[in-house]
């Protein structure tokens, strides 16, 4: 896609490459480079700023060294100067991302006051990631900053933490610390704990004598002097998170623990992409919703399904490890799966390649080039006919939903075919030399035990798997020469080379159409309270990739008021995809919706694709 990481080895014997070392002084003028080495490779960077931008040589590396301890983050160097990612910034450094209307600024708040004194990074994109120029940020607060290999070592001035109170409020408690300068801060999840470690000291005397009270709503709270951090340990109820965030004059950490915890966003994040956190009140409660909102027309700007092995239909990952293999900049959990057998339940056609057909008439989109979009309840029809005239109808394709009677493989699935369960009849079609547009079976065989064989999956045909059905097998014997034929319902779909499927159908043209009992969901699936995913069609023509989170102060929503939350977010249509555990939205290198250690592994998704300038 354009982009090499730092550690390419082809790249570094390929090319002559540099690394700049920057100082940066309190009270400097401009950064000063101190010295030049080898370094790793180049890449080329989008320059959102320009709109037929040339191609500027940038050094990417994947790991930070911050204060002596190294954390995996993405970074870069670009015309001497130094960019973080997004995700880098806000977990490693604290940074926080303001609203913004264009992409080629960002606006930041860090022990700042934005009205007073604003701060914008500039910023630059490539094929996966988007990076903050944090140059003159790093000159404003003294950091040290050396690139070395893949490496990004930052030294940040020492800190101290010089105080710690802690207050309840109506919706939760706070806690705060007050720090003698601006200092990076990490927040993580250890066990049932929370932990916010603040890269600034705290005499262990003053962490000694610190008593929490009882909060309205954590369960514990401790403060350690950690050498030269400084840790707040906090027990919360399961569906909390805090809210972490600075302050200046004096220099304050605030801890929330509160439900509402997340924060409203709209930013402009890339040409054609936008991230969007608001919250939707409805008859039952508040849902907190977080969006990557897509232009589907904006040059180099696409969507694609992905799958954790694309060599294979079989198979999960996390999604953030699936949107890195696919190098895509963003991505949503899609369709749904066997978490035991790791086979996709559900349509997830990339390209006009069949993956894995639909089932059971359920909900799916499909889309194309110019922004082309369909949305509906969706089935293929498909059927073999011999030339004797018996006709036989194929219930599925590439899929891994087992019903009694003739299922179809290809290639597409993968390079070979394991019997889902015991006692399955395998039948390999070819084409017909002799024949245009005609196949022929050249062989029967036994399946035998689930798993026990493989059989090759011919690319000139494909592979008829016959289950409780020998009427079927007594009419495909060795030779038999027979037709294909393929349709979509409705017949918009044929013309969409990217399909998913999940369901049910949520929203159809502004008006709630749920029926699960239809798409043959069950009733516990349907009565279900969950986080959830959707992919919705906006007013404006934009595609909508969106998580509903816990309403505030309780469960998720159930399939009824997800529907709802769609249709006071305002858009057009809306299919819902899958939920709870696998709800995963991401955005550049982090998850928006979740703690990566807290999302599931999923088959699937839909990936949001930028072409760098080349």
């Amino acid at each position: 896609m354009g982009v090499r990481s730092a550690n390419s080895s082809k790249l570094l014997v390929a090319l002559p490459l540099l690394a700049l070392v920057y100082a940066f002084a309190p009270k400097g003028g401009t950064a000063e480079a101190l010295r030049m080495q080898a370094a790793p490779s180049i890449a080329q960077s989008w320059l959102p700023e320009v709109a037929q931008a040339q191609p500027v040589p940038i050094v990417q590396g994947s790991q930070i060294n911050l204060n002596g301890r190294s954390i995996p983050a993405f970074w870069s160097s670009r015309q001497q100067r130094i960019g973080l990612s997004d995700a880098a910034l806000l977990q490693a450094i604290g940074v926080d991302l303001l609203n913004s209307q264009q992409p080629i600024a960002q606006p930041v708040q860090w022990f700042s006051q934005p009205s007073t004194e604003p701060l914008n990074l500039t910023t630059w994109l490539t094929s996966q990631y988007r990076y903050l120029d944090i140059t003159d940020f790093a000159q404003r607060y003294g950091w040290q900053i050396q690139a070395s290999g893949a490496t990004l070592a930052i030294r940040t001035p020492a800190a101290r933490v010089t105080t710690v109170r802690q207050g309840r409020q109506t919706w939760g408690d706070r806690i705060v610390l007050d720090l003698d300068r601006p200092a990076p801060f990490q927040v993580s999840e250890q066990g049932s704990e929370i932990v916010v470690a603040i890269d600034g000291a705290i005499d262990p005397a003053i962490a000694q004598s610190f008593v929490p009270t009882p909060g309205n709503r954590l369960t514990s709270l401790r403060v350690e002097s950690s050498g030269a951090q400084t840790l707040v340990r906090i027990g919360v109820p399961n569906n909390l998170r805090p809210r972490v965030w600075t302050l200046p004059n004096p220099n304050r950490l605030v801890i929330d623990i509160r439900p509402d915890n997340v924060i409203d966003r709209d930013i402009a994040w890339a040409p054609g992409i936008r991230w969007r956190q608001q919250t939707v009140r409805t008859a039952r409660g508040q849902f907190p919703t977080i969006a990557l909102i897509i232009d589907p027309r904006q040059p180099g700007v696409s969507l694609q399904p992905i799958w954790s092995n694309p060599a294979s239909a079989v198979g999960t990952a996390p999604l953030i490890s699936m949107a890195q293999r696919w190098q895509a900049i963003g991505a949503i959990n899609a369709g749904y799966f066997n978490r035991n057998n790791q086979l996709p339940l559900g349509a997830l056609r990339q390209n006009n390649r069949w993956v894995s057909g639909p089932i059971l008439g359920r909900g799916a989109i499909g889309w194309g080039n110019g922004g082309a979009v369909a949305i509906d309840r969706f089935a293929l029809q498909e059927a073999i006919q011999t030339v004797a005239g018996t006709q036989i109808p194929i219930l599925t394709l590439n899929s891994g939903y087992v019903q009694a009677g003739v299922a179809r493989f290809t290639a597409d699935w993968g390079a070979t075919y394991s019997p889902i369960i015991d006692n399955e009849v395998l039948i390999t079609v070819q084409a017909d030399p002799q024949n245009s547009g005609a196949f022929r079976v050249v062989r029967q065989q036994q399946g035998g035990a689930a798993g026990s064989t493989s059989v090759p999956l011919p690319r000139d045909g494909f592979l008829l798997v016959v289950r409780s059905n020998s009427a079927v097998v007594n009419a495909l014997p060795q030779g038999t020469t027979l037709t294909l034929a393929s349709a979509t319902q409705p017949p918009e779909f044929a013309q969409m080379p990217q399909i998913v499927a999940a369901g049910p159908l949520l929203v159809r043209n502004r008006q709630i159409v749920l029926n699960a009992q239809g798409e043959q969901f069950t009733s516990a699936f349907i009565g279900q309270s969950a986080v959830r995913s959707a992919i919705a069609t906006t007013a404006e023509g934009n595609l909508m990739l969106v998580t509903v989170q816990n309403r505030i102060g309780g469960l998720g929503p159930t399939l009824a008021e997800h529907a709802q939350v769609m249709q006071q977010l305002g858009i057009i249509n809306a299919l819902n995809l899958d939920g709870g555990s696998s709800t995963s939205l991401y955005l550049g290198g982090q998850l928006l919706n979740r703690a990566p250690r807290t999302a599931a592994r999923v088959h699937n998704g839909i990936g949001v694709f930028i072409q760098p300038t080349q």
